[in-house]
């Protein structure tokens, strides 16, 4: 042991290193590999808003930001939540990062020992982040078509129950919880005055339907959401939350001590964002997710996914790692098992947010690797 490792805080031993890591570390030295693997866009940011991030640095636009968020920025994003929910008390800021708003909702709202609710499969951060604030994760089975069963979220309520965390479209089976399903757990939440959390990032990444937040349903609903995944910029660590002000102002006051502010020059940047209509690119990515559903879907149990930009086949042999083993040093293939966001090892998670090249690539070698 090495002479340090006491001092290390109990809490790091409560989680692991991200899974999603420890495949671009194994696929670090490839030639040319096929990255199916990461969850940013594979278009960059606009031009305006390309143009509007250097115009921000080289007008000195540099020092530290309001903590809370510019307030160009910040008055647009309210406007925009005004308009769409017409709550009186809910409240927006800008953070550094949908992540970051994630971290900030865990540890404004959980004490150790509460207990947050999360859906089966899950986005890596929600049980490491929970995990930092000392509380614990009671998981709902969504398996095997990724359907959100409300009673099964009732079910999963105790005492210690404080948080109910929703992610549709989800990162990372691509499903999109029915309009029916969105307002049964909003209202489950609200019945039993629980924090209902609904990290949006992917909510404009919709294929066969319109996005429903369940802050529709319920106006105490705390929303997480951001600019990478529209726009093109996850690098710049930019997002936002909006919801009850006195939850909003606690997660502005912990930002203070923590992240500080977002990037101050980027956030004149996503003002010129919300002027920019990411349609185009959404066509695009439902296009991907056709082709490569059409190019799997004989050769793999699969649910088509209706959202994001993930897939999230059944192993067709098999543990995880050996599969994804398998296809680096025999494919180049970087795909990501599926026992890093589910108690399962099922499944794979395949990113379709990569060139259509790319694509086709990813689709020869996945028919390959189908047979062991």
């Amino acid at each position: 042991m090495s002479s340090c490792e006491h001092w290390l805080a109990a809490r790091t031993r409560a989680f692991d290193a991200s899974g999603i890591r420890k495949v671009f570390d194994l696929g670090a030295k490839l030639h040319d590999p096929i990255n199916l693997s990461i969850g940013q866009p594979d278009f960059d940011a606009p031009e305006p808003v390309r143009q509007a991030a250097v115009a921000a640095i080289q007008g000195g636009k540099n020092g530290y930001g309001l903590s809370q968020g510019i307030p160009a920025l910040r008055e647009r994003l309210q406007a925009e939540i005004d308009c769409q929910y017409g709550h009186a008390d809910r409240e927006v800021f800008v953070t550094s990062g949908t992540s970051g708003g994630i971290m900030l909702a865990m540890l404004v709202l959980l004490d150790p020992g509460d207990e947050a609710i999360v859906c089966d499969p899950y986005f890596v951060m929600y049980d490491a982040l929970a995990a930092v604030a000392g509380a614990r994760v009671v998981y709902v089975d969504t398996y095997p078509d990724f359907r959100i069963d409300p009673d099964r979220v009732r079910t999963a309520i105790s005492p210690r129950t404080k948080m109910i965390v929703l992610n549709s479209p989800n990162n990372p089976t691509g499903a999109v919880a029915a309009e029916a399903e969105v307002r049964a757990v909003a209202e489950l939440a609200a019945a039993r005055n629980l924090v209902l959390l609904s990290d949006e990032i992917y909510g404009r990444f919709c294929y066969d339907g319109s996005f429903v937040s369940p802050a529709r349903f319920n106006p105490q609903t705390l929303v997480v959401d951001g600019f990478s995944k529209t726009y093109g910029v996850p690098g710049w660590r930019l997002g936002f939350a909006h919801g009850p002000a006195a939850v909003i102002r606690e997660m502005i006051k912990l930002q203070q001590y923590s992240f500080v502010c977002a990037p101050h020059p980027l956030q004149w940047a996503a003002v010129a964002a919300l002027d920019v209509d990411p349609a185009e690119h959404v066509a695009a990515y439902r296009r991907k997710r056709d082709r490569i559903v059409a190019g799997l879907r004989e050769h793999y149990e699969l649910t088509v996914p209706a959202g994001a930009f993930y897939l999230f086949p059944r192993l067709p042999w098999g543990g995880g790692m050996e599969f994804v083993a398998r296809a680096i040093q025999e494919y180049q293939l970087l795909v990501i098992p599926g026992s890093v966001f589910s108690r399962r090892d099922t499944h794979f998670r395949i990113s379709y947010a990569a060139s259509d090249a790319m694509i086709e690539r990813g689709i020869a070698a996945l028919v390959k690797l189908a047979t062991p």
